[in-house]
């Protein structure tokens, strides 16, 4: 009954989040949403901007994926759905509210190919020995990427792990010279660097791929 109301007016409910504060699951025009009280988290705009970063990348060279940063798993689905990924996914995120969102409400849990870990990205990079194909970092607090994933150290650990790098860097214009700090590094460190701004209007993306690999 939700889904044909929501074609009327939108139907949202509200859970508290220790990490995320107040997240909203709403229905609009028959569409289920993760949405922050500023951003969407998941299946809205978020989806079409990585949607947009993926098609850049050859996903067929990609056995394993580590997403950091899952919210309500809209880039699983997208990878799963839309470029019929099937091989491995590794995906971190910090928030055990988020975690069961995704299963509760858009059946995103652990199989086979699927592995979630409720873990800080920025410790499990730090901790992590194991080799991907791809890393994505999409790292939101509403609608503000925290600072340590704009700085040298975090991104020192992401091409020791991965030759290929997708970034939702930023919607802040804030932090324009951070992500010109990152193209900078990439680019000192052997990279091919694309950086691609106002992604579905908003959000800047980078791709970053290694010249050895």
């Amino acid at each position: 009954m939700i889904k044909p109301l929501s074609y009327i007016y939108p139907i949202t409910k509200k859970v508290s989040s220790q990490f995320n504060g107040t997240l909203e699951i709403t229905w609009f025009n028959g569409k289920k949403y993760l949405n922050t009280k500023n951003a969407n988290y998941s299946y809205g705009s978020l989806q079409k901007v990585l949607k947009i970063g993926l098609q850049k990348i050859d996903l067929s060279i990609c056995k394993n994926i580590l997403l950091l940063g899952m919210g309500g798993g809209s880039v699983i689905e997208t990878l799963r759905t839309d470029f019929n990924y099937q091989k491995n996914i590794t995906a971190v995120e910090i928030d055990p509210v988020v975690i069961k969102i995704a299963e509760d409400e858009f059946s995103i849990s652990e199989n086979k190919t699927l592995k979630i870990i409720c873990e800080d990205a920025q410790l499990f990079m730090q901790l992590n020995t194991r080799k991907f194909d791809l890393i994505i970092t999409d790292l939101y607090i509403d609608t503000t990427v925290p600072s340590p994933f704009l700085e040298t150290p975090f991104w020192q650990d992401l091409i020791n792990t991965s030759p290929i790098i997708l970034c939702n860097a930023s919607i802040d214009l804030g932090n324009e010279n951070k992500v010109k700090g990152i193209v900078r590094f990439l680019t000192n460190h052997n990279h091919n660097v694309d950086r691609f701004d106002r992604v579905n209007d908003t959000n800047t993306l980078i791709i970053a791929n290694s010249k050895q690999s």
